[in-house]
């Protein structure tokens, strides 16, 4: 049985075993069982989309897009403004849901519901923009170039921040004159696909226009594979990206990748350490470290890296595990059995390796408590490997020159934070740090969604979504010419 009231905005009754095409429907691919990781009870059920249902779902995000994209640019920003309206006014239902459904705090939840809503206005005011630019030409021809949608855009999102890495590329593709097929991951599709689908709805955007279809390997692959869709936007795993940029090729499709991170947080040895300590656990410890930019290395001064490690420990010890959603703990429950171990098997390789666990490590069913490994250094599969767990790695180092290479021995590039109060020093390290996201005294995980966000390496294929970065992913330039009369030439 469901744990979903039949009361409010989300109402399990729309959505139960249906995908989302304008209105709800039967999917060919069966029933989705979501469960809330904090309890292990069914929260929900929704349907599951195949590869037929995705073939349908293109097709008809095709029809409608034409339509929507010479709809006029006020009447289309009414709809966002509407919809961050409809998100307002149901806040607190909707950032409980987001924070049970992925087992993190109401603290995360609403922290996603807020950047939601800056998302929709955001993608309002992307439609009072200029979309092109008059460029210089011989007298008698206007010579300009103009944006133009790529037509039909395929969002796959993960599901550790459904909502906000979902909604960052649908409202600006939407915005752009886009149509939009969004497949959110199974284990959140609600956060990640029907609550924006809800809103959208309330809004009155145009039916087919988005098409949310929850779906595994098979309807990821199909997505990226149809000739109606131009672009695929996916946030995920770097083995996931690879594949799906394989099978996006192959159809020349643009594609935008934003996948994982192993971020280091560099701390000099003049740094104020009760500071840096606070930076270090929000940045490894934050919804389970289940974050792409969670800070993954702790890149400490030897003369300080002990104390460092101290401190962190007394604030793991701080930290209680259980339910965050409902306000029983801190730390709430990795997403499922496969990380739990994988998070489990990292951890035991690197103490077998040298590394020390000062605190923490597994508990009860799915969680993990927050936990710090001293001693961590090259090779060790906590230095190596993305964790996605909340685990703190402390590595010493000696000068500068060793920091900055160990910050830079990995095959990643997200994000990267330097801590001292010497600003030029920290600056200049933060220079030669291979990073698309870079903090001067702050941890690895500041983000807002107004700034163009995106990695290098593995992290991703060099693009950025958000802020003044979206007009450039989610549309092409088209030039264009204009003269009163054709004119004549040599042949």
């Amino acid at each position: 049985m469901s744990a979903v009231k039949e009361a409010g905005f989300l109402r399990e009754a729309q959505w139960r075993e249906k995908i989302f095409n304008g209105g709800w429907v039967n999917p060919g691919g069966g029933v989705n069982p979501v469960r809330e990781p904090a309890t292990n009870t069914q929260l929900t059920s929704t349907g599951l989309a195949d590869a037929e249902d995705v073939r349908i779902a293109c097709a008809a995000a095709s029809r409608a897009q034409s339509d929507w994209h010479a709809l006029g640019p006020r009447d289309k920003a009414l709809i966002f403004r509407r919809a961050a309206d409809q998100a307002e006014a149901h806040f607190a239902e909707l950032a409980l849901f987001v924070a049970r459904e992925t087992g993190g705090s109401i603290l995360k939840g609403s922290h996603e519901v807020r950047e939601a809503i800056v998302l929709l206005h955001q993608a309002a005011g992307l439609l009072s923009q200029g979309h092109g630019l008059v460029l210089p030409s011989e007298a008698g021809r206007l010579s300009y170039a103009r944006r133009v949608p790529h037509g039909v855009v395929g969002v796959i999102s993960p599901f550790n921040f459904p909502l906000v890495l979902s909604l960052r590329s649908v409202a600006p593709a939407l915005a752009a004159g886009n149509a939009v097929v969004l497949k959110p991951d199974p284990q959140t599709p609600v956060s990640g696909g029907f609550l924006i689908a809800r809103l959208f709805e309330a809004a009155g955007l145009p039916h087919g226009l988005l098409q949310v279809l929850p779906g595994h390997a098979e309807a990821g692959e199909a997505l990226c594979l149809d000739p109606q869709v131009k672009m695929i936007a996916f946030t995920g795993s770097t083995a996931a990206g690879r594949k799906v940029a394989e099978a996006a090729g192959r159809t020349l499709k643009k594609v935008a990748l934003e996948l994982g991170g192993k971020n280091s947080l560099i701390v000099l040895a003049d740094a104020d350490l009760e500071l840096a300590a606070s930076n270090a656990a929000w940045g490894a410890w934050l919804h389970q470290g289940q974050i792409c930019m969670a800070t993954g290395r702790i890149l400490a001064h030897a003369s300080i890296a002990d104390e460092l490690t101290r401190l962190l420990v007394d604030k793991a010890r701080a930290l209680t595990v259980g339910n965050a959603a409902r306000g029983e703990a801190h730390i709430g429950p990795l997403i499922n059995e496969r990380q739990h171990a994988r998070v489990c098997q990292i951890v035991e390789a690197s103490v077998a390796a040298g590394a020390r666990l000062e605190v923490g490590g597994p508990h009860e069913g799915l969680f993990y408590k927050p936990s710090v490994l001293s001693g961590v250094r090259p090779g060790m599969p906590a230095f190596e490997e993305e964790i996605f767990g909340p685990v703190a790695c402390v590595v010493p180092f000696d000068d500068d020159q060793e920091a900055v290479e160990l910050a830079n021995a990995t095959e990643y590039g997200l994000s990267a934070a330097v801590i001292s109060p010497s600003l030029g020093r920290a600056m200049a390290i933060g220079e030669r740090l291979h990073c698309g996201l870079l903090h001067i005294n702050d941890q690895t995980v500041a983000d807002e969604c107004i700034n163009p966000f995106g990695g290098r390496g593995n992290s991703g294929n060099g693009g950025s979504v958000g802020g003044p970065a979206d007009w450039d992913e989610y549309t092409q330039w088209q030039w264009v010419t204009v003269k009163d009369t054709p004119p004549r030439y040599p042949f």
